[in-house]
């Protein structure tokens, strides 16, 4: 199935230089098999939410100090322990990120130099290692490169596949807890792409 200009409009309404992106989605689905109108649906609303429309391609790290707490609780059980860290990106992503997906320890910096990036963020050096092999680019050497919007859309494909969403986006069949936490769609974005596109993709079910 070939996403049509109309389609990603509805389910993207301030998606900026939608027919660049469009090129790009159908080419990344096309290439990692998003290739049926469930597949395409419960794909493009993921994104959708993810990347706030495909409007940003990192994650932000510039939390207050209450939310540090509330997210990481067992990091930052008092104020005074997360207000070090309060909306500084760099020194928060060193420590939360350390030791994880084939990062190093804080000194190595590798939390923030492989910090989410991507339509789906793509998190840590071995993921990196990874899609930059699927992909046939240094993303170890060169992380940012995932700003770009093409390798943004191959990265996102690229997971969706790689976890084994493509198997289970049949209609009726995927389950948002067949999704990571941090993936799960809003009900705005896939609610207007499912009109789009005539199917039904089960908003909230678990």
């Amino acid at each position: 199935m070939e996403l049509l200009a109309k389609q990603l409009a509805a389910a993207m309404p301030t998606l900026r230089a939608p027919r660049v992106w469009l090129g790009m989605l159908n080419e990344a689905m096309d290439r990692f098999e998003i290739d049926s109108t469930a597949r395409v649906a419960a794909f493009i609303a993921l994104i959708a939410r993810e990347s706030n429309e495909c409007r940003s391609l990192e994650e932000d790290l510039r939390y207050p100090a209450e939310a540090l707490m509330h997210k990481w609780p067992e990091r930052f059980p008092t104020m005074a322990a997360a207000q070090p860290y309060e909306r500084n990106p760099e020194k928060l992503a060193n420590l939360v990120y350390a030791n994880r997906w084939g990062n190093g320890p804080p000194e190595s910096c590798d939390g923030y130099r492989f910090r989410g990036r991507g339509l789906i963020r793509i998190t840590g050096r071995a993921n990196y290692a990874s899609v930059g092999d699927a992909l046939g680019i240094d993303l170890v050497g060169q992380p940012e490169s995932l700003l770009e919007p093409r390798n943004a859309a191959l990265s996102a494909a690229w997971f969706w596949k790689t976890r084994g969403l493509n198997g289970r986006a049949a209609i009726g069949e995927l389950r948002l807890g067949d999704v990571p936490a941090q993936l799960q769609p809003q009900g705005a974005p896939t609610a207007l792409f499912s009109a789009a596109v005539g199917v039904s993709f089960p908003v909230g079910e678990q």
